[in-house]
């Protein structure tokens, strides 16, 4: 059975990093890595940085336990602890599928799994905007109505051609007052607007078991690869 890779949240980020690299040397036709963090912290896209509170802002945060680590990826402040699961899809697509709908394909390849998944469970699976949620996006992947999966990608030319890391954080245990806690937390220090809710968001066992849930993702997404990779 197929189970996340345990790591600290810095080591998920370097080894998402290298798995990227890894694909666009050649060494790999393709990357999957589940990764589960063993301590916590509050992951954000490096533009952040450069907000005249992000300093003060970043300490108050660590202060309270959630030490702040920039991602290559965009979006918003995402935390990240053991209640959560981590994807990492790495891929070349092929030449013939050209450069037009590279984004939306990339993130279509890596929700529809997860809502295969959820559906085969019995849920109500649906990708799209959820109000309040962190990070949100057109692609997050919901459950009955609420977020659960939120996602981000990533692309590299490497030798005239694209390479994309697409990324999925999903919420596996409820831990979500305390997650919802750090984000706010944080964007009120640093003086952004938003603030999430901690009823937006979904975790996949509060409504199902799934004790082979990442097992049989690894399953899906080996799958899916295998029908336009030479895999």
């Amino acid at each position: 059975m197929a189970k996340p890779v345990s790591m600290t949240v810095e080591a998920g980020l370097a080894a998402e990093q290298a798995l990227l690299a890894a694909v666009c040397a050649g060494d790999q036709a393709f990357g999957l890595l589940f990764w589960q963090p063993n301590d916590q912290a509050l992951v954000m896209p490096r533009r952040l940085s450069r907000l005249p509170a992000f300093e003060t802002a970043s300490q108050v945060s660590a202060d309270a336990g959630w030490p702040v680590l920039l991602r290559e990826t965009g979006g918003e402040p995402v935390p990240q602890s053991n209640a959560t699961v981590n994807i990492a899809l790495v891929y070349a697509p092929p030449r013939s599928e050209g450069d037009q709908n590279r984004i939306e394909t990339g993130y279509l390849r890596l929700c529809q799994p997860i809502c295969d998944l959820l559906i085969e469970l019995g849920g109500d699976a649906s990708v799209g905007e959820i109000d309040g949620a962190f990070c949100d996006g057109r692609y997050n992947v919901n459950l009955n109505g609420r977020k659960m999966v939120g996602t981000a990608q990533r692309w590299r030319q490497s030798g005239g051609r694209p390479v994309g890391l697409v990324h999925g954080a999903l919420l596996l245990e409820n831990d979500r007052e305390a997650l919802i806690a750090a984000v706010n937390r944080f964007n009120e220090a640093c003086g952004l607007d938003q603030r999430v809710r901690a009823d937006s968001h979904i975790a996949l066992h509060e409504a199902f078991p799934a004790p082979d849930a990442i097992s049989r993702l690894d399953t899906l997404y080996r799958q899916m690869l295998a029908s336009f990779l030479p895999v």
